[in-house]
């Protein structure tokens, strides 16, 4: 359809500048319903650039868009016969790249062991690694998901699964700190050996996962359970010397290592787990995870035509967004008419192709396109005086385009230089002045990519300190969600409710949102980074937070526990309390028009009950295991007030 209006905007100036503005801002804005929206939107934008290089010279406007319809087809037909070729290739590469991130997560969170005088570094390391994680989840999650939905149960996806199920209680227990930074830090400087045992287990844990993304589908060649279970027999031993229950420092040393230890052993059996469902056992339909528990985790997408009307206003991204696109789009083919460029429509392609809603991410592709043009061009310089003939020009040109379609995701830079590649090798067919060709690719290039940054940057900027006032509100409230489900199934025990794994997963998007945003906000200009230190200190609160979290809720579901006391509900409420009232506080905040509160704010007073486990005459009652348990959740309980109170007074500070 966009092909077809496009062939027919071959009017005057008059007309044609106000229509092609209009159709780039209505094409643009559908990207308000989702990510497959914006990809339609992409497509459209594209068909509506490449309308400007055809001429009814050599077809009619109706043949032409019908071709353009028919080439959509053929890629259709083309993808559906590779899909019934081979249904799981989606599903395995998506499944290998999430076991390679893992074992990242997990080699970033060993550096975290012991004193590190880069650990913020190594936290927005593993934020980021997070974040592209959830991300790939989510991705997974829809694809096992909705494939089962629609072709009904099949072993395949039911064992990927669980397998799935298993990497992320991989991930919460990698997330989850069962421990105080500062006393492992004490005592790991006073105990070297330790770390390092520690750090070694890890490592083989994360090898172990490389392992098994290396041969998802070879279970024979997975390595051996042996020397990494040989490794874990060794430290317990060795930590169970610490293990003096007249002592009280010492024994509680013992327990805040054999929680540590715990953790890892927890690690291992998910992946042995993992390990034994790609082996293909027989499993009996209870084994399998019910459709009606799998629906509830995918929220599907309104349609509703009312979103269109509350996008149409500037408070919305891609309302801006569309209408800095129009405006760029008019301005660059104006300027390649002005100046009678070769191919005009060049100029508006790298418009389209670079600028997207976020400065930061305009910025990169900006500057990665520039240098990928550059080097992509100095290399068909030297294609042309070493080769000839149109039949070399075209295969390479083909070669090229495929490799820039398998790097676009992973490194743009490289991918603009095999896309102008390409292009000037096909161009190098129709027109026999290559390096013509070449010149202007350059030029038009540097034109569109300084258009895109200078409308970014001062055409209705979407600022992201607009928006992170919602981020991080919504974190907040997924974590609140997920503490409430965690007690609540504490208090109640029984089997693990779905509830409290959908609010799981809910806690876990939200902080990677939150993450995102953060790092959209900490690229762009230091003018527009409004109150970035103290939103870096909720960030990093609620990050911390959803850590202790995990930890609760990872020893929850994998241990026998014992009634819940008195105390902890107290306190439980307490956070719950401190929570829900800096919720509260956020739904005031402005960060375009912020005051900080200049009252000074005086929290309720509570005092936290003494940890029984340093109550030398609460030492001697119960078992080892419920030792465990009461440090574990007083120390987490303790962690997650004194973070609440902070959240509670940072909020507070910046309501009106």
């Amino acid at each position: 359809m966009i092909s077809f209006i496009g062939g027919y905007l071959n009017i005057s100036n008059y007309l044609l500048f106000p229509v092609l503005g209009t159709l780039t801002f209505c094409i643009a804005f559908i990207s308000i319903y989702g990510f497959r929206a914006s990809l339609i939107s992409f497509s459209g934008l594209l068909a509506l650039v490449l309308s400007f290089a055809h001429t009814l010279e050599t077809l009619e406007v109706y043949q032409y868009a019908l071709l353009i319809g028919a080439g959509g087809l053929w890629y259709l037909i083309l993808s559906t016969i590779w899909f019934y070729i081979n249904p799981k290739a989606q599903t395995e590469e998506i499944l290998t790249e999430i076991f390679t991130l893992t074992a990242d997560f997990l080699d970033i969170r060993k550096q975290l062991i012991g004193e590190q005088p880069n650990r913020s570094d190594l936290q927005v390391q593993l934020l980021n690694l997070q974040s592209e994680l959830i991300e790939h989840h989510e991705t997974l999650r829809e694809i096992l998901i909705l494939s089962r939905k629609s072709s009904g149960k099949s072993n395949y996806q039911s064992r990927r699964l669980l397998v799935f199920g298993q990497l992320i209680d991989i991930l919460e227990t990698a997330i989850a700190n069962p421990v105080n930074y500062d006393k492992m830090d004490d005592f790991f400087e006073e105990h070297p050996m330790f770390k390092n045992d520690f750090q070694n287990i890890i490592s083989r844990l994360s090898e172990q996962l490389r392992n098994i993304s290396k041969n998802l589908n070879k279970s024979k060649q997975f390595s051996s359970n042996k020397i990494l279970s040989d490794y874990l027999k060794s430290l317990d031993l060795n930590i169970s010397k610490f293990k003096n229950e007249n002592d009280v420092e010492a024994y509680e040393r013992y327990l805040m290592l054999q929680n540590y230890l715990d953790y890892q052993k927890k690690q291992f059996e998910k992946i042995k787990k993992i390990k034994w469902l790609l082996g293909n056992p027989v499993l009996t339909s209870d084994d399998f995870i019910k459709n009606d528990k799998l629906k509830r985790f995918i929220v599907s997408r309104d349609y509703n035509p009312k979103i269109i009307l509350r996008n149409l206003s500037f408070k919305s991204t891609i309302f801006k967004h569309s209408l800095r696109l129009a405006v760029a789009v008019m301005l660059g083919y104006a300027i390649g008419l002005f100046f009678d460029f070769q191919n005009p429509y060049w100029i508006i392609l790298t418009i389209i192709v670079i600028m997207r809603p976020s400065y930061g991410l305009t910025k990169e592709r900006s500057k990665d396109r520039i240098i990928g043009t550059l080097i992509g061009a100095v290399i068909a310089t030297g294609l042309v005086f070493v080769i000839s003939g149109p039949y070399v020009f075209g295969g390479l040109g083909v070669l090229s385009i495929v490799v820039a379609f398998s790097m676009i995701q992973k490194n743009y830079k490289a991918a603009a230089t095999f896309i102008t590649l390409s292009v000037i090798l096909i161009y190098g067919i129709l027109e026999p002045n290559i390096i013509s060709v070449i010149k202007f690719r350059v030029i038009d290039t540097l034109i569109g990519a300084v258009i895109s940054y200078t409308a970014m940057r001062w055409l209705w900027p979407a600022w992201s300190f607009m928006e992170i006032g919602d981020h991080i509100k919504d974190s907040v409230k997924g974590n609140t969600e997920f503490f409430k489900s965690i007690s609540k199934f504490y208090i109640n025990k029984g089997p693990i409710p779905t509830s409290l794994k959908i609010n799981r997963k809910e806690a876990f998007l939200q902080m990677s949102n939150l993450s995102s945003a953060f790092q959209r906000m900490a690229q762009e200009p230091e003018s527009k980074q409004n109150h970035i230190d103290d939103i870096y200190q909720l960030v990093v609160i609620n990050h911390s937070f959803l850590a202790s979290l995990a930890s609760l809720s990872t020893f929850f579901q994998n241990n026998s526990t014992a009634k819940a006391s008195e105390d902890f509900k107290i306190i439980s409420e307490k956070i719950n309390h401190n929570l829900d009232k800096a919720c509260s506080h956020l739904k005031e905040i402005n960060f375009e028009d912020f005051k900080q509160n200049l009252v000074t704010f005086k929290p309720e007073p509570f005092i936290f009950p003494v940890n029984q486990i340093t109550n030398e005459g609460a030492i001697q009652l119960g078992n080892e295991s419920t030792h465990k348990e009461a440090h574990l959740v007083w120390e987490q309980l303790y962690w997650l007030h004194s973070l609440s109170k902070k959240m509670l007074k940072l909020t507070f500070k910046f309501s009106h």
